[in-house]
């Protein structure tokens, strides 16, 4: 196995939004990552980034106006939830979590998760981390969240989702596609994998996150081409749109400006009672806030 990659920071110089959120705003998609001397990174992970604990987190959150969010278990934890469960601790209720569960964990240790405000169980679809699941193991993690009403998150992208599709459509839980399902912004909404990605979005189950511009813009910044994307989604299913930071932007090939994300989702939703339900409304509705 190769030796992990190390991955970009984020923007240590995050800038003041011009955009004031509303009250209770939640960032719906970030992450914490160690520290590593308290809370070390998984052995066989694919990147390592700069630590960005609960502290930083917390201070970039203030500063951009969020009162709640949702801490994202990411790969380079592993099934080691302890960080995110760190955070969530600290947060006086403030805070949800998404772990990753292995598909033989106790009913004890799901217990232990969801007291500790754990809400759903995401997997890594995508192939920089790691490629196509063990589907019996989705099946079987799925299963043992059920009784506990939590979501499944799906890291996957858009082009898989026809390959996926029988299998999302048998699911019985709510499922979030990250980051808008990754589509390529230079081959446009009309692109086959997007008009899948709409499609799916008329399950009633199917929730996304307009998140990660970055990830999907052709054109670098200031990440404009992600727009049509972005409001696309929203007129599909405005009631199951979340939005998040993605802070501290695990593998990203351009590392965007955290203050400057929250004006660019402004900009791309201008309609404040909408803003307000992507932002407050439904994170509340799903993390039970």
């Amino acid at each position: 196995m190769s030796a992990p990659k190390t991955i970009l920071a984020p923007d240590p110089n995050p800038v003041k939004p011009k955009y004031t959120t509303p009250a209770d705003a939640c960032d719906g998609h970030c992450h914490v990552f160690g520290p590593a001397a308290k809370f070390p990174y998984a052995p066989n992970r694919s990147y390592t980034p700069e630590d960005a604990g609960r502290e930083r987190l917390a201070a970039l959150h203030k500063h951009l106006g969020f009162s709640r969010a949702i801490i994202v278990q990411a790969s380079c934890h592993g099934t080691d939830n302890s960080a995110m469960l760190d955070a969530l601790a600290h947060s006086d209720g403030a805070w949800r979590g998404v772990a990753m569960v292995r598909p033989d964990a106790s009913e004890k240790e799901l217990e232990r998760l969801h007291a500790g405000g754990v809400r759903g169980a995401r997997i890594n679809f995508v192939a920089h981390l790691g490629g196509a699941p063990d589907m019996a193991a989705v099946t079987a993690v799925t299963d043992r969240i059920t009784p506990f009403g939590w979501h499944l998150q799906l890291h996957l992208d858009a082009h898989d989702i026809r390959q996926y599709r029988t299998f999302l459509d048998s699911l019985r839980i709510p499922f979030i596609i990250d980051h808008m399902g990754r589509p390529e912004a230079k081959l446009g909404v009309k692109q086959d994998a997007f008009l899948q990605m709409l499609d799916l979005m008329r399950n009633p189950l199917a929730w996304t996150k307009v998140s990660g511009p970055e990830r999907i813009s052709s054109a670098g910044k200031p990440f404009h081409d992600a727009e049509p994307f972005v409001r696309e989604l929203i007129a599909a299913a405005p009631e199951r749109v979340l939005w998040g930071t993605d802070f501290p932007h695990p593998n990203v090939k351009i590392m965007p400006n955290d203050g400057e994300l929250v004006d660019l989702f402004a900009k791309f939703c201008d309609d404040e009672t909408m803003r307000r339900k992507i932002l407050v409304e439904n994170p509340a509705k799903l993390y039970g806030f």
